[in-house]
């Protein structure tokens, strides 16, 4: 297929990156992750030079992350937005550049898509922590391979989806190559001492053995993926229950202005919380033994500030269960804490948890005197410092594990919970300062996987939406609209046992990284020993090359 025009494979690699983008939310399509990764591959594996498959692997990553990450610059510009999105295609070109040197070893289809999974962690980790937004795994929370999260989390989900697109790539290259083209056969000892090829002639040969393998492996994950949804937990399933309230007071208004009125968006989460009391006691809602706020409920320190922390004392008082309260502290040092506090009633605050993966050039700014230079905005960057501790706070006897907001895009945001022993879990978060984009449809779906990878029932608690009730299979229960005040109530059962993927942690994701090192070493000593053979082997070498590029027309 290196017959394809330049201009026509930049195409195609773009278009794969639109259809990774089509397979997120809010769109349920989660169908052409796979389908645009085929794309993508059949582009790279059959570019030529490797700059070529890193060049084809960048126009795809822009095709994806351009139109996922505008969010990012809604209120500051699109200098943040171009460069993060720039950053990550990166990523894609490195997937495009190693898919070019693994795709000619035997078995390539598992090694580019172990490849694509490596690439990923990478993007996951470098630099300044990583960014994982836009991980294919995050596209699946509604098709067949999310129960796959309860095996080896989403680094599985994400190479199950990658293997299936290589597969696919796989049995179209094998059809393609077996049509009735100009085929040249075999030359005779002394022609391939000379470096002649054979004579050319017409076959069509289907091999039927490779296909049969490639389609194999093309339907094993989907097909894993649907016969392992048998063995998520049901919505109900549990040692036992407890009934969880989830309020959402919405802000004045949207964008990176919204704290201003900071006392306005208090006020509203106390009134909504105020409200659920009297419906309690009413009788038409249940007696919540635990309330939880979304991040930045209460911007103002109440450790600091008497008026807040009675505000939150009434309405615990009054609803008569503890709150899980979203705050930033103000520490000794002038730094801020993204914190979670458990506020039990009079008795006021408790345990906490204090956000442990903070947002590079949002809640801090590495580098902030070089970036200055280039945006008006690097000062409005906050000064916060991350946590510590295991991500577990106790309230009402309940152990709740807590990744907020950012850090729930990352895999080991309620690691550390898990093994001490959560029951339940949580993702307070502010989206406000997204407006009314994608973004908090995607951060959504990531709670998905989460749930379905630890089997616990999970509570979004958002400012501004959307909240949401998501069971241990990954269904939403219950979910709230954008921009409307809002109280989510409901009985959610708690479990102690843990998953196959909650017991391996990250194992997964280092065995893959691995595996694509030994395999692109391999594939660099496979071609290094192509051109420095003996002169005998560099003339077999040529007749091989001039066979492909007559089979190729």
């Amino acid at each position: 297929m290196r017959w394809v025009p330049t201009a026509l494979r930049s195409a195609a690699a773009i278009s794969a990156g639109l259809l990774l983008f089509g397979s997120f939310p809010p769109r349920p399509w989660w169908f052409l992750a796979p389908l645009g990764i085929a794309v993508l591959t059949l582009v790279v594996c059959d570019s030529g030079r490797l700059r070529a498959g890193f060049g084809y692997g960048f126009l795809a990553g822009a095709g994806f992350f351009l139109p996922l990450l505008p969010w990012t610059g809604i209120y500051v510009g699109p200098v943040p937005w171009l460069a993060l999105s720039t950053a990550c295609a990166g990523y894609i070109g490195l997937f495009g550049l190693a898919a070019r040197l693994v795709g000619v070893l035997p078995g390539w289809p598992l090694w580019v898509a172990l490849a694509w999974t490596t690439a990923e962690w990478g993007r996951s980790s470098f630099p300044f922590g990583g960014f994982p937004w836009g991980r294919v795994a995050f596209g699946q929370a509604d098709g067949w391979f999310l129960s796959l999260a309860a095996i080896g989390g989403a680094p599985l989900v994400g190479f199950a989806v990658a293997l299936t697109g290589t597969s696919a790539a796989a049995l179209v290259r094998l059809l393609w190559s077996s049509r009735g083209h100009r085929t040249v056969a075999a030359a005779s000892p002394g022609d391939v001492e000379k470096g002649v090829p054979g004579p050319v002639e017409d076959r069509g040969v289907v091999p039927w053995g490779r296909c049969a393998l490639a389609a194999v492996a093309l339907v094993v994950m989907p097909v894993a993926g649907l016969l392992l949804r048998a063995t998520l937990p049901a919505p109900d399933a549990g040692d036992r229950t407890i009934t969880v309230a989830a309020i959402q007071g919405s802000v004045p208004r949207l964008g990176l202005d919204f704290n201003e009125q900071r006392r306005a968006v208090l006020d509203n989460h106390v009134g909504r919380t105020e409200e659920l009391a009297r419906d309690v006691a009413a009788g038409r809602l249940p007696q919540p033994d635990v309330v939880i706020w979304p991040e930045n409920s209460s911007d103002i320190d109440p450790l600091r500030n008497a008026d807040a922390f009675a505000l939150i004392t009434a309405a615990s008082e009054q609803i008569h269960a503890p709150i899980l309260v979203g705050a930033v502290l103000v520490n000794s040092d002038h730094t801020t804490t993204n914190s979670v506090i458990v506020w039990n009633g009079v008795a006021g605050p408790g345990e906490r948890h204090d956000k442990k993966i903070i947002q590079p050039f949002g809640e801090y700014l590495p580098m902030r005197a070089f970036f200055r230079l280039f945006s008006e905005y690097a000062d409005r960057a906050g000064y916060f410092v991350p946590g510590h501790g295991d991500g577990v706070v106790h309230a009402a006897g309940i152990d709740i594990g807590v990744a907020t907001c950012y850090e729930v895009a990352f895999d080991r945001s309620f690691e550390d919970a898990m093994r001490a022993g959560a029951q339940l879990l949580t993702v307070p978060t502010n989206n406000a300062t997204f407006g009314d984009s994608e973004m908090t449809y995607q951060q959504l779906a990531m709670s998905r996987i989460r749930a379905v990878e630890h089997g616990r029932a999970l509570v979004v608690a958002a400012t501004s939406g959307v909240s949401a009730i998501i069971a241990a299979d990954g269904s939403v229960r219950q979910e709230t609209p954008l921009f409307v005040p809002a109280a989510l109530v409901a009985e959610l059962p708690l479990r102690e046992g843990n998953t196959p993927a909650t017991r391996i942690g990250p194992i997964p994701e280092r065995v893959f990284a691995i595996l694509t090192a030994a395999a692109v070493l391999a594939a660099v000593v496979r071609r290094r020993s192509a051109r420095t053979g003996p002169p005998t082997d560099r003339k077999v070498t040529i007749y091989r090359r001039s066979s492909a590029r007559l089979r190729a027309h």
